[in-house]
């Protein structure tokens, strides 16, 4: 939205008097004095008048260490959620910027900013996701080229995209993926027979989880975090 509809439409002002009050420079946007009404403002954009907060919704970009058991759902009649491990002033404007099963853990994201979050889930953004992964048998060294040219998913009638499989040794490997469709890693090991035991998400795109983290506790992303996947 222009600034100068934004004035206005606080019913206090006429088109001419917002005018008057950009050119004495009165009107401060983030910080900064702005004197044309043409500059675009976002709900988030922070709007002073004479020092007096109009507008003050900053966006929350956090990262989760999802424990085991919780539900990526912000309400469940049944089971915890992971909104019950986020102690934060704006906890009930956030949304999930992708999700993990119940029983998987990892890197989650929570967000009141939605054009960021579709640039961290929109398939088109092709982001990579890397999970480490166990399984029940051994996984067989040719498991990474069925992986690498797809896995055919009958009930959606598609083909996932090449992914990468790394295996680690015996049981475990780590996955790259670039899609996120239902149950998509535990379903790909179930199609060359064999079962996910615990599945951890490592990173989305260049951000990983950081180590520091706890499971269960999070963080505010930092600046250059957040422009990882900015828009």
């Amino acid at each position: 939205m222009r600034l100068d509809r934004f004035l206005t439409r606080l019913g206090t002002h006429s088109c001419k008097e917002v005018a008057r009050l950009l050119a004495d420079g009165r009107v401060t946007v983030d910080g900064t004095i702005e004197l044309s009404g043409l500059r675009r403002i976002n709900r988030f954009s922070r709007v002073k008048l004479d020092g007096e907060v109009l507008q003050d919704n900053p966006a929350v970009y956090l990262m989760l260490h999802k424990p085991a058991g919780y539900l990526s759902a912000t309400t469940d009649p049944q089971h915890p959620t992971v909104m019950e491990l986020i102690d934060h002033p704006s906890r009930d404007e956030l949304h999930l910027a992708g999700r993990l099963d119940r029983a998987s853990t990892g890197l989650l994201l929570l967000t009141n900013d939605g054009r960021w979050s579709r640039q961290v889930t929109e398939p088109v953004e092709e982001i990579s996701k890397v999970y480490r992964v166990t399984t029940r048998e051994v996984i067989p060294p040719e498991t990474a080229a069925i992986f690498a040219e797809g896995i055919y998913f009958a009930y959606e009638d598609l083909t996932t995209r090449p992914a990468v499989l790394e295996i680690l040794g015996g049981k475990e490997a780590l996955l790259t993926i670039h899609e996120g469709r239902y149950h998509q890693v535990k379903r790909m090991f179930h199609a060359v027979g064999n079962q996910v035991l615990s599945l951890h998400r490592e990173s989305i795109g260049p951000l990983v989880l950081d180590d520091t983290l706890p499971s269960g506790a999070f963080r505010h992303l930092s600046a250059a975090e957040v422009a990882y996947f900015r828009p």
